[in-house]
Order: structure tokens, then sequence, then C-alpha cells
């Protein structure tokens, strides 16, 4: 099966890059391929899939056929010759760009392309992105570039403008549902239901389909959203949505953290003071590191709780307008006992808060007085 085969509702620009591979392969210095590539879509979409599907098709002999071993190490990350950025903090340094640019410059080990992804690009800071530009204007002949941002604006236009452009699309629910059907091990009904409250979210509707847990938190986030009396409640809610945030990084990181510092240890060859020379500044650095990881793992779990309030208050306004097209279809009645309850200027209203505490968290506004200020605004 192709690598381009995985991407759900994206039929739009395979083409587009079948087109570029075929160039690259043939050296007829078509203008189909580039050494920069930018690809832009919502969350979810698939960007970042598109981006390493692209890279396994360079370096395959068979233009991405998916089984040979060029294309499985390029999608399990593995590959010599593929490297894949994802920053675990809350934004890309200047000197984690620098050490991209120099390991880019390697000549290829097994193939005819080096070639570097940077997912969530739209987190370079300013010094990154000008670390960045020279090499982007100028890359090694055997260099491709892949960047991966929400869209065009979150990358400096210095950047920006010296890429070619990938632009994504939502998934329909029908392509997210069918997807769940044929790749998990999930009902109809579960997989209609997943697709429905992902709003086109690849991963977050195959998250919420084969997670029970996930399940039971979207249910209490939502619920404690719907109980907002006072503001006493407020404040309640806002701290345990936070606790469930953090629980929720600790419990996705911690497995790998302790694999991390024991591979670390491991390398120094022992603990504490056994440890070689330079172990105990690796070891600070790397909790350094975790520790910014988990920092951007809390906020993107309460972005994410927010979206789920957002469904709940769009829902509401769907009722209030006579609609029937609802998201959370399993809190059908909490719905319309709402809609009854407030106007849909109100109802607006809150959606807008919603998004304006989204907005500050992420501008690095402080998490729980966001979300006390959010809810204070709901109830």
């Amino acid at each position: 099966m192709s690598v381009f085969a995985g991407l759900i509702g994206q039929n739009h620009i395979i083409d587009q890059l079948t087109s570029a591979v075929s160039a690259a392969k043939s050296r007829t210095g078509s203008q189909a391929m580039t050494h920069s590539w930018l690809f832009v879509g919502p969350p979810g979409s698939g960007r970042s899939n598109a981006a390493v599907a692209f890279a396994a098709a360079l370096v395959c002999k068979d233009d991405g056929c998916g089984s040979c071993v060029d294309c499985t190490t390029v999608i399990s990350a593995t590959h010599v010759d593929v490297e894949r950025f994802n920053p675990s903090g809350l934004s890309i340094k200047a000197e984690e760009v620098r050490e991209l640019i120099a390991r880019s410059s390697w000549s290829p080990s097994v193939g005819g392309w080096r070639i570097v992804i940077i997912e969530d690009a739209d987190r370079l800071t300013e010094t990154a992105a000008n670390a960045l530009l020279k090499t982007i204007e100028e890359p090694e002949s055997h260099t491709v570039w892949l960047l991966c941002a929400p869209t065009l604006s979150d990358v400096p236009v210095t950047i920006r403008s010296r890429c070619r452009h990938v632009q994504l699309r939502t998934p329909s629910t029908e392509s997210v549902q069918d997807f769940l059907l044929n790749n998990t091990k999930v009902d109809k009904k579960t997989a209609e239901f997943a697709a429905r409250i992902s709003q086109g979210h690849i991963g977050r509707a195959r998250f919420m389909a084969t997670n029970s847990e996930a399940q039971s938190r979207r249910k209490e986030i939502l619920s404690l959203a719907i109980s907002l009396r006072d503001v006493d409640s407020c404040f309640k809610a806002a701290q345990r949505i936070l606790d469930i945030a953090e629980e929720q990084a600790e419990g996705d990181n911690a497995e790998r953290n302790a694999q991390e510092l024991k591979q670390l240890q491991d390398a120094y060859q022992g603990t504490g003071r056994g440890m070689i020379s330079g172990g105990a500044k690796a070891v600070k650095d790397l909790e350094k590191e975790q520790k910014s990881s988990a920092t951007r793992a809390v906020r993107d779990n309460i972005d994410a709780a927010l979206l789920d309030i957002a469904t709940f208050y769009r829902d509401v306004l769907v009722m209030q307008s006579k609609g029937s097209e609802i998201l959370n279809i399993d809190l059908q009645q909490e719905i319309l006992n709402h809609s009854g309850t407030t106007s849909s200027k109100r109802t607006l209203e809150q959606i807008d808060a919603v998004l304006i505490a989204r907005t500050n968290l992420g501008r690095n506004a402080a998490p729980l007085a966001t979300l006390e200020a959010l809810f204070c605004a709901l109830k």
C-alpha cells in the first residue's frame, strides 16, 4: 500500500507530491520538485503525516511503496537519512536549529536525499527562524527541508516565502469514520461518535475511539462546564481541569521519561556520583527538557479540554437555531435543556470566551488563572 494512502481526505495534494517525487527521481530539472516545503493545515489534518509520507516516497526506490525497508524506517522515525524534529518544549530554540543545520549537511548514507522534517515549525523563535533562513534560501543540493505548521501566517514571512506550500484540508466526518472502521477494531457506532466529536482531527478520533479513559475524561470535563453555578464552582472546576491535564501529561510521559533517564545513565555508566565526567550535567539538562515537555503537554491537554467545551456551546447554538446536526450526540438531552435556559446571543458570548482563553493559553498565560477567568465568564 502506498505511503500516501494514509492521507485521509487529502487527495488534492497527493498528485502534487507524487509529481515532485517523479521529478526528483528523474533529475530533469522540473519545477515540480524543490528543496524547501511547508505543509500547513488545521490540527489533526495530517500535515506531519503528509511530510513523512513525502520523505518516504523520496527515499524509496519504488516511489513510496509503503512496505520496503526505506518506507518502514522513515515511518518509524529510524531512517538514517531522514530526521524528524518534534519539539518537546514550548518553542524551538536557535541552538536546536543550528544542530539540525549541521546534520543536514551530511551526505546521504543510503539514498539520494538527506531530509529534515520540522514538526510544529510555528514554534520557531525569531532567532531560530533567522538561523534557518539562509539554509532554506541556499540548501545543500542533496538536502530537503519539510516544515509543518497550522497556517502560513504562523511561520515568519521570510521562511514561508522561500518554501513550496502544501495546503491540507480538514477531513470530513465520513472519511474519518471510514478510517476508524478500516484501521481499528471499533464498531460503527463508536466510529461515528469519535468522528463527530473529533471534528476532523484523525489522531484525536482514533484516541477517543480506542481509549475508554479518554472518553471518561471528556465526560467529566463537559459535566464540569455544564455544572457552573457560582464563583466557588468555577474555581473548583478550573482546578479540576488543571489536575486532569497534569495527570494525563504525567501518565503519558512517565514511561518515556524513565526510559530516557535509564538510557542516559547507561551511557554515563552509573548513577549519582558513580557517573563518569559530564553525567551530572547531562542528567540536569535532561530533567530540564522533560520539565519543559511536561509543561507543553499540560497546556496541550487543557487546550483539548477547551475544544470539547466549545463543541458543547456550539451544539447549544445549533439547538437554539432549530438545527439538529450536533456533535456531542451522547449529550443530546443536556444540550437541549441548556439551550432553553439562555439566549443565542449569550451562547455566542460563551463561545467567544472559550476562544479567547485558548488564545491566552497559547500566549503562555497562567493555566489556572486562565481557566478561572473563563469559567467565571461562562457561568
